[in-house]
This record gives C-alpha cells, structure tokens and sequence, in this order.
C-alpha cells in the first residue's frame, strides 16, 4: 500500500492543477466571446448612448481594468524590480502622464484628435498583444509548446489590419469629424484581415493533433478572430465596445487570479484580493471622471490628458510585468499561477 501512496499524490496534484487551469481558460473564453457579441446584441440604436447596464460592463472593461494594475506596487517584491528598472516603471509613467496633460491643455480640439488617433492605435496593438501573451499562455498550461513563428505572425497581422479597419472608420472611436476618414483603404483591410485569419488557422492546423488540444486552438482562435466586429458593425458600442471590455476583463481575471495566488496562507491572500479590488475601484473611479473632460476648459483638458498618459502608462508598465521570456515576471508568475506556468 506504501508504494501507491506516490502515484496518488502524483495523480491528487495533477487534479488540484487541472481544475483551475480549466477553469481559468473557460471563464476567458465565455468573457471574451460573451463580451463580443453581447456588446453587438446590446449596442443601443445610433445616436443613443450606452444604457446603464453596459456603461458599468464598459466601466469595468476600462477604468476599472487599468486602475488594477497599481495592485502590483502592493507587492515588495515587485516594487525593488520595478526600482531595479526605473527607466520603465517610473521616469516613462511620469513622462507620459505629465507630457499629455501639457498637450491636453494647450493643443486645439482639431489636432489633438490626431493624437487621439495615434492613442487608440497603441491602445488597441496593447489589446492583441494581451491575446497574443493569453495564447502563448494556453500553450504552456496545456504542454503544447511555445507558439510558432507563423502563429505569432498571423496574430499580429490579424491585430495591425483590425487596428487599421478602425482607423479608417474613425466615427467608431467617436472621432468621425475630427479626423480624414480613408473609406476607401477598409475594403482591403478587411480582406487582408480575412487573408490573416485564414493564414493563422492553416498555421495551427500544421501542428500535430496532440500538439494542439482544443483548448488551445480555442483560445488561439479567439484571438485570431478577436477584431471581427470592427469589420461588420458600423455602431460603436457593437464594434468597439465589445473589444474593450473583453480585453479588461481579460485582466482583471489574470490579476485576481494573481492577487489571490501563491503559497501564502488563506488571510494574507483575501487580503491581496481585497487591496486589489479597493484600488482597481477607487483609481478606477477617478480615471473614468478625467476621461469625461475632454470638453471643458484647460484645466479640464489637462487631466484628460493625464488620464490618457495613466492609461499609456499602463500599456509600458504591463509589457514588462507579464512578459514570461524575461526572468523576473517568468518567475513570479510561476510561484503565484502554478497550474498555468510549469
């Protein structure tokens, strides 16, 4: 009987993995794709603004999702890597935030939409990005590999050309008059778009069937797919909203799952959790009033423009924090997501 204690230990750890790694992959999978096409089901009718029951979702998706990431200056350990990197997590943070609010305050409505333009084209390759780490992820949890050369490239290309259908429609970022539309270039963004998804997919299927369980190709395929609304919907809520808050809740699962892993014990990690939800609600509070502002005054547009430095802080801060290839976030990750990175 001694002997068989081994092999159920063995067999016991290999449930107490699977359960949450599945379970992570399933609430991502039912957020993102409930996102998407509950947003094109619940987009209001043209000209109408958001009902209550999106504008909190969209609140979550946004403010919400970008305040959470200051839980990780809670964390000791990331706090004397972050001060080990300066350059990223301080001096550009405080550069952005203080840059665009002098631009927001002293450049004309008529130019700073420009701005605007180049602000969303970040914000939206900062989403497929978060895909892409999402589906490379999905590899490593369920032994299928590192994502290939041609999977990595299609998902890019699937990200630029959406990136590109919106900004030749830029009446889906609310920016229809204050910008040139380019009308003419979405039909071929659509079909490169199509091309690249098509080219992804071929791409998967080259691997071996064991190489690719359907959990990943699900979750690879998601993301292959994740801006399709851009090219059928001409509603904002339907083709961006959906974008928005799939990408933040996205986060905010990695980051409870974050907050509330590790091997502390029971009360120090429902403790994590909760700084985590106060900040993510408190900030996030805060970032969604200063996103409001940009009709006011100069003083007002200063801390609209400060909003958009927090949130572009929030794009340089989390290529660092999650990038699994360097050692650091590889490693912290491990300890506090142990089912997911092996």
């Amino acid at each position: 009987m001694a002997a068989l204690e081994p092999a159920r230990s063995a067999s016991r750890a290999h449930v107490a993995g699977t359960v949450p790694r599945d379970a992570w992959l399933c609430v991502t999978l039912l957020l993102t794709l409930g996102s998407l096409f509950g947003a094109a089901l619940a987009a209001p009718p043209a000209g109408e603004g958001a009902g209550a029951a999106l504008g909190g979702l969209l609140f979550l998706g946004s403010s919400v999702h970008v305040a959470s990431s200051a839980w990780f200056g809670t964390v000791p350990e990331v706090r004397r890597f972050m001060a080990a990197h300066r350059g990223r997590y301080v001096a550009a943070p405080l550069a952005l935030v203080g840059v665009m609010a002098l631009l927001g305050a002293v450049v004309p409505a008529g130019p700073f939409a420009l701005l605007l333009l180049a602000f969303f084209a970040w914000q939206f390759f900062h989403f497929q990005k978060q895909n892409l780490g999402l589906a490379a992820l999905a590899c490593a949890a369920y032994g299928a590999g590192p994502l290939r050369r041609g999977e990595r490239l299609a998902l890019t290309a699937s990200g630029v050309l959406g990136i590109l259908g919106l900004l030749c429609r830029p009446a889906l970022l609310s920016l229809g008059g204050s910008v040139p539309r380019a009308a003419a270039v979405f039909p071929f963004a659509a079909g490169l778009f199509a091309v690249a998804v098509g080219y992804g997919a071929v791409q998967l299927l080259r691997r071996r069937p064991e190489e690719r369980p359907w959990q990943v190709g699900a979750l690879y395929g998601t993301a292959l797919g994740f801006f399709l609304p851009v090219f059928l919907f001409d509603s904002p809520y339907a083709a961006v909203a959906g974008l928005t808050m799939a990408h933040g809740f996205q986060y905010l699962v990695m980051m409870g799952l974050v907050a509330g892993g590790g091997s502390a014990e029971r009360i120090p990690r429902l403790i994590s959790l909760a700084v985590l939800v106060n900040l993510a609600l408190i900030l996030g509070l805060l970032l969604n009033l200063a996103s409001h502002l940009h009709g006011g005054g100069p003083a007002a547009r200063a801390l609209y423009g400060a909003y958009l430095g927090a949130v572009m802080a929030h794009f340089v801060g989390d290529a660092g924090l999650w990038r699994l290839r360097d050692a650091f976030p590889r490693a912290f990750l491990r300890e506090r997501l142990p089912y997911l990175l092996r």
